[in-house]
């Protein structure tokens, strides 16, 4: 065996320190002489954010609209020591229940959080899901696409905090919030804003106690650092975005001395052990997956949705119209490959920019509308959508009879919103029109799991793919580590491809 190959199966072990002898040999402790140290890397991440969430690793697996970031997906990532947040984003308010109900039973302690999507258009909704959480004691939340902070969101934070005998204040309830924006995480790390204390506590949401406690406590115990990701985005480069964050974190800590730092974590484009690894030397508390995960046999997706990713390219993402802000004309990023989604969405919301009503619609558009996108008149869909919000919020209804520009964005995001659950339920005769959200992180696990026995979608497991990435980015800085002192050449580290987790569990701490 050469002496590079002894010294690559000794890196490969994370748990070892391995000492370098200036022959470029293996050596150890009491040699004198060493050409350098290489450590043992001890697990992911910050060891608070783990203490916190009571995880083994520092490894989320983020939240998916409508369940696709499903009950069993949580599961196995509570199982297999990583945080899962459940998708409740897109789903009815008794249907979130009923699944947090049932995952509570069903982990028994274990910890896992479940989504708040800020809901613009339906206020109600994020009223009723927090209202939800804090019944079923469900500690941790995962904060998404929040434009501005909301009066749900201090109910949620402030519900149960309360001084200890020795001064200290415990806050059960967690938000890890995603953003990618630094005037949006200044927000997050300030303490919990007085108006909306006021509006909770008016509200009856809180008690004086829990408002007394408020210029105490920051609105998010966690902020998550989202770059180019799935869904919601602003397409941020991650190298540029988390250093920003981090700074913003620390001078808020500084300012406003809480017991706890604020932590900062990274998501976006985290596919492979080459983009953790690059969070990890950042210095991200912890990570968050999500492209990656709607393609394991837990995801709430179709199986040919699942499949569909499993082909897909770096480039194969592309931009289209977000449904739950569809007026406001904000974007997401899903699935190019196999589907006419975000070209026929984008047409919409061109008409909707450009159209008062939908009876302005020129005729031959209002034909492709109709024939190749609804597949239904028109006025067919407006009734099946007065009838939806006559039943769950009747003053849309009454809006939209009032003011024909808002009845169109009804009528154009009913297309949107069923875009995504024919994929969930893998409808055949809307494959075209499938919403699939996802990011470029999709493409890159595809590449690097080519010839694996990850390749075939019928394998893919959440906690299998987290353990990969974890294991692949300790050994990857130990070889780095190693070239830097000129042991082994750039480049020398060895394939790394995804293994079966039999092989890899005993090198993970």
């Amino acid at each position: 065996m050469s002496t590079n190959q002894i010294l690559l199966e000794a890196l490969a072990d994370p748990n070892k320190t391995v000492y370098l002898k200036a022959d470029g040999y293996l050596g150890s402790a009491g040699d004198s002489g060493l050409l350098g140290i290489i450590p043992a890397i001890p697990a992911f991440g910050s060891p608070d954010f783990r203490a916190a969430y009571g995880v083994k690793h520092a490894y989320v697996g983020g939240a998916m609209v409508g369940g696709i970031s499903s009950r069993a997906m949580v599961k196995a990532f509570s199982e297999g020591g990583c945080l899962g947040i459940f998708g409740s984003s897109g789903l009815p308010p008794a249907r979130v229940e009923d699944e947090i109900a049932a995952l509570a039973a069903d982990l028994k302690g274990k910890p896992f959080g479940a989504c708040l999507i800020h809901t613009p258009q339906d206020p109600s909704w994020e009223e009723k899901v927090a209202e939800i959480y804090i019944k079923h004691q469900v500690r941790v939340i995962e904060a998404s696409a929040f434009m501005q902070l909301t009066p749900s969101l201090a109910r949620y934070r402030l519900s149960g905090a309360a001084r200890r005998p020795d001064g200290g204040i415990d806050v059960p309830n967690r938000i890890m919030a995603k953003v990618s924006r630094v005037e949006l995480a200044r927000r997050f790390f300030s303490p919990v804003p007085e108006k909306l204390v006021k509006e909770a506590l008016a509200r009856g949401w809180i008690t004086p106690a829990e408002a007394e406690l408020a210029p105490h406590i920051s609105m998010a115990s966690d902020l998550t650092a989202e770059a180019d990701s799935g869904g919601h985005t602003d397409f941020r480069p991650a190298l540029t975005l988390w250093p920003a964050l981090v700074a913003e974190a620390r001078i808020f800590s500084a300012k406003y001395q809480y017991a706890q730092p604020l932590r900062v974590g990274a998501a976006g484009g985290i596919g492979t052990p080459w983009a953790l690894l690059a969070a990890r030397q950042m210095g991200a508390a912890y990570v968050v997956t999500g492209s990656i995960n709607q393609s394991c046999v837990e995801s709430g997706l179709s199986p040919a949705a699942r499949e569909l990713l499993a082909k897909a390219g770096q480039a194969d993402v592309v931009q289209g119209p977000a449904a739950d802000m569809f007026e406001l004309g904000a974007k997401v990023q899903v699935l190019k490959f196999g589907t006419l989604y975000a070209m026929r969405a984008q047409k919409l919301a061109e008409a909707y920019r450009q159209y008062a009503s939908l009876e302005e619609i020129p005729a031959a558009d209002r034909e492709i509308f109709e024939t190749q996108i609804f597949k239904q008149p028109l006025g067919e869909i407006w009734n099946q959508t007065k009838k939806f919000f006559e039943e769950r919020d009747p003053a849309q209804a009454v809006k939209a009879e009032a003011d024909p520009k808002y009845k169109m964005a009804l009528v154009f995001r009913w297309y949107l919103g069923q875009a995504s659950r024919w994929a969930i339920g893998g409808a055949e005769d809307r494959r075209p029109d499938w919403q699939i959200f996802c990011g470029p992180a999709q493409g890159a696990f595809n590449e690097w799991a080519k010839g694996s026995a990850y390749e075939p979608v019928e394998n893919r497991r959440v906690v299998d793919l987290a353990l990969n990435l974890l294991y692949g980015a300790s050994a990857l800085m130990r070889y780095n580590l190693a070239a830097t002192l000129g042991a082994l050449p750039f480049g020398a580290a060895p394939e790394l491809r995804p293994r079966p987790v039999a092989e890899i569990a005993g090198y993970l701490n």
